[in-house]
């Protein structure tokens, strides 16, 4: 057997996709309108987070300014939100990143984002649902109807039973059930997933209003002094390094919109809805983090915070509305639900991608006769994720969606200064203003909160990417379609 030569391997780790041979035949039924990808967007961006990062990037870095740090945050994203736009107007493909770095950078870095995507959502989706959990567990409990304890919880997380003692858990069934039912309404279609998420994000939406709306009666002008804290001598500890340290903390806050860009092929006009979609997103996002922040740093002093791991309960304390609590509560499991169902959709369209190009086994691109969803994709990653959920103690792993993320913001950044000399007179429905400042600005930013992570997050990263390129050397190198053309 001859050696194949040091050009051919050079070659198909850099051949990209030819923008005229992106495959665009009926598969996925095009139905999404602007409102339904701006539902999207916000039903994946707006979390938990919400609640928990803003009392402690306040009581640690930036006080009553972590409404600046949350402007920050949203410029940050902005840069990498205009970059999704024009590629998205231009590349209208299932497959988000993905995509858009296999005809801009090549096939290898297209499987490296790809398999990087994975972290973002199927393990960001199991940790989600574990969350959503507790969450439920916590209500119920607040009504009087108490799950047995041992099914709550992984076999690695020690539980409280009714008589006092501790053991450890089972298997946590309540995360493994939401999963399995998000998925069966994903599979049902995507007219019905986007209707159902639509109802979970008015009342998300609405509960954050009405926090906003009740509590701003009640706010103290005293804790708005001062409004930047002095620094305390330490590096991100308050002052202007504090609200940028504050920005880092919370740019978590904003991922997920680009789970809007993984839909392309089911957009009646992707062209033109998907900038949409994505800005708009982003924008309904930064005001209600914006406003939500406002408030609760305006009822409670953040020094009150510092510590507190129910902060927004605090400040709802400082009204005569302790009904709120409930809602807050409700609020916070429908974050979790429109959360998880974006993820979950942002990763079989991944699949069924990649799957379409050959890089993945053509089960992963197959469509249900009937609902035209990647019912197979659905059903893979419902069983995975809901192992994952059910039997491990992922919520460590949170770092690792958010690297996974902000990898997928930095590719896209520059596909679009690549794709813009590759292709200068292709057509752009949008075109991001600015010349290359833009994307520029979107890499930095992204690549300085993604240097500020951990190092194991890091370690873990480079050992996913690792087995990545095991299976990609070993099957997606000569099985995909620009191989075996």
């Amino acid at each position: 057997m001859t050696d194949r030569p040091a050009s051919s391997a050079a070659s198909a780790f850099t051949r990209c996709m030819p923008l005229d041979k992106l495959e665009t035949k009926p598969g996925l039924k095009r139905i999404l309108g602007p409102g339904s990808l701006i539902a999207l967007g916000v039903g994946t961006t707006i979390g938990a987070g919400l609640f928990s990062l803003t009392g402690i990037a306040a009581s640690e870095n930036a006080g009553p300014a972590v409404v600046l740090a949350f402007m920050i945050a949203a410029l940050a994203c902005g840069f990498a939100g205009l970059c999704y736009s024009e590629l998205a107007s231009m590349i209208p493909i299932a497959g988000s990143a993905y995509t858009y770095a296999y005809v801009t950078l090549g096939e290898l870095v297209a499987w490296v984002i790809g398999w990087d995507l994975v972290l973002e959502y199927a393990v960001g989706a199991a940790t989600v649902a574990v969350s959503w959990s507790r969450y439920v567990v916590s209500l119920l409990d607040s009504w009087g109807l108490v799950l047995p304890p041992r099914f709550t919880a992984s076999p690695f997380e020690t539980v409280q039973m009714p008589d006092g003692s501790m053991t450890s858990g089972l298997v946590n069934l309540p995360a493994a059930a939401i999963i399995g039912l998000v998925s069966l309404i994903l599979i049902r279609g995507i007219s019905q997933s986007a209707q159902v998420n639509a109802v979970i994000v008015t009342i998300k939406l609405l509960i954050i209003a009405a926090f906003i709306g009740f509590g701003i009666s009640y706010i103290h002008p005293s804790n708005y002094h001062p409004f930047i804290p002095p620094n305390d001598g330490t590096f991100g500890h308050f002052g202007f390094s504090g609200v940028m340290r504050a920005a880092g903390t919370i740019f978590f806050a904003y991922v997920g919109f680009d789970a809007v860009s993984t839909t392309a092929q089911e957009t009646k006009n992707p062209a033109r809805d998907m900038p949409i979609g994505i800005l708009g997103s982003l924008l309904v996002c930064t005001l209600a983090y914006v406003c939500f922040s406002f408030v609760m740093t305006g009822l409670v002093n953040y020094k009150d915070m510092l510590g507190d791991a129910a902060p927004v309960a605090t400040a709802i304390n400082h009204t005569p509305f302790h009904w709120l609590q409930l809602a807050i509560k409700i609020g916070i499991i429908c974050g979790f639900t429109s959360v998880l169902m974006g993820l979950l959709l942002g990763q079989s369209r991944v699949f069924f991608a990649m799957s379409r190009d050959g890089l993945l086994p053509p089960m992963f691109s197959k469509t249900h006769p009937r609902f035209q969803t990647p019912w197979l994709s659905n059903l893979f990653f419902m069983l995975i994720t809901s192992i994952l959920a059910a039997f491990l103690p992922i919520s460590d792993l949170g770092h690792m969606t958010s690297i996974g993320t902000l990898l997928a913001f930095v590719l896209v950044c520059a596909g679009v200064m690549v794709l813009r000399r590759k292709a200068p007179n292709a057509t752009r429905a949008f075109r991001v203003p600015g010349g290359d400042i833009i994307p520029v600005l979107g890499i930095l930013s992204c690549g300085s909160v993604m240097l500020s992570l951990d190092k194991l997050t890091w370690i873990r990263l480079v050992v996913w990417l690792a087995i990545g390129m095991v299976i990609y050397l070993g099957y997606g190198r000569y099985q995909s379609k620009l191989a075996r053309s």
